[in-house]
């Protein structure tokens, strides 16, 4: 966590940015500067549907409201948060209670939103966000919000880190449908199942079924790791390249050409996804990764609505 500077006098919002594998939290002043920062465990609005899911988030804005008290108490939040749908009125009163606030000074809404204007004014742009899982965004000029995909991993999620780890689970283990054994030769196959935990289908099992999706979809890492080794890896990020420009090209056909973002850590894993990305988008497009902090952009939509 970083220190705040020693104004403490003005009033603060506090930003939030939950995704799958992180939770990062911001505090901005009235000038918009950025007070403190810290990061917490990674939580989805979809697990306030279990007792179990529900502890769980409770636990981590607990985390996070003991840190943020710490710093100063904010007057207002902004919270982007993974999975969040049109009824959070627990979320809300959850964080609202651990910060001392009442309900209506927390404003929430899906973590996208949050990060599309970190990139883009309304109507500049299209969004391709690349985490655990993977959605096209655009916010258009009545600020109505636009998506590509985004529907969770069950369904899709093409491209995202969740996505990269199933294909080299279904890989692999396909390959050991028609060779047993065959995983001795692959270096991603290795890495995946040091990762998981050994080469028995049992560990695969468990780790896939049995972990939460921001678990899973970090094995992407040791996907991306052996991609200058094994062709199978390098195919595998490739075809994710290729999933997350369908995302942008759906949004361009549908609002008309605009520049084009790619942010998000499993954008990041490797060179490959965003060069065969820009290779599949039409020639035109300007395309640019970014590395965004959304937490920061939350922070100060929240100290912009203190009045």
């Amino acid at each position: 966590m970083h220190p705040p500077d020693q104004q403490q006098d003005s009033p603060l919002g506090l930003g939030i940015d939950a995704g799958g594998t992180q939770t990062r939290w911001a505090l901005a002043g009235p000038d918009g500067r950025i007070r403190a920062e810290g990061t917490a465990s990674g939580l989805s609005a979809l697990q306030m549907g279990s007792a179990e899911g529900r502890e769980t988030v409770h636990a981590v804005f607990e985390t996070i409201a003991r840190a943020v008290l710490a710093q100063g108490r904010p007057a207002a939040v902004r919270a982007g948060i993974t999975g969040f749908g049109e009824d959070g009125g627990a979320l809300q009163r959850c964080l609202g209670e651990l910060l001392g606030l009442a309900p209506g000074a927390v404003v929430l809404s899906n973590d996208i939103e949050i990060a599309y204007l970190a990139s883009f004014r309304p109507g500049q742009g299209y969004l391709v966000y690349a985490g655990t899982g993977s959605i096209g965004a655009y916010i258009d000029e009545h600020h109505g919000f636009h998506r590509a995909g985004g529907r969770g991993v069950v369904l899709d999620d093409g491209g995202g880190g969740f996505w990269i780890a199933r294909e080299a689970l279904r890989h692999i283990w396909r390959r050991e449908d028609e060779c047993p054994g065959a995983w001795e030769a692959s270096p991603m196959a290795h890495a995946v199942f040091q990762h998981v935990g050994g080469a028995d289908w049992s560990f695969s099992r468990q780790f896939i079924y049995g972990r939460e999706r921001g678990e899973v979809g970090k094995l992407a890492i040791a996907v991306a790791a052996t991609a200058g080794r094994d062709p199978a890896a390098a195919a595998i990020l490739q075809e994710a390249g290729r999933e997350l420009a369908r995302l942008a090209q759906a949004l361009i056909g549908r609002f008309g050409p605009r520049p084009v973002a790619l942010a998000g850590r499993a954008a990041e894993l490797h060179p490959l996804i965003a060069t065969t990305m820009r290779a599949a988008l039409p020639p035109d497009t300007v395309l640019e990764q970014a590395s965004l902090r959304a937490h920061y952009a939350a922070a100060r939509l929240a100290a912009e609505s203190i009045t």
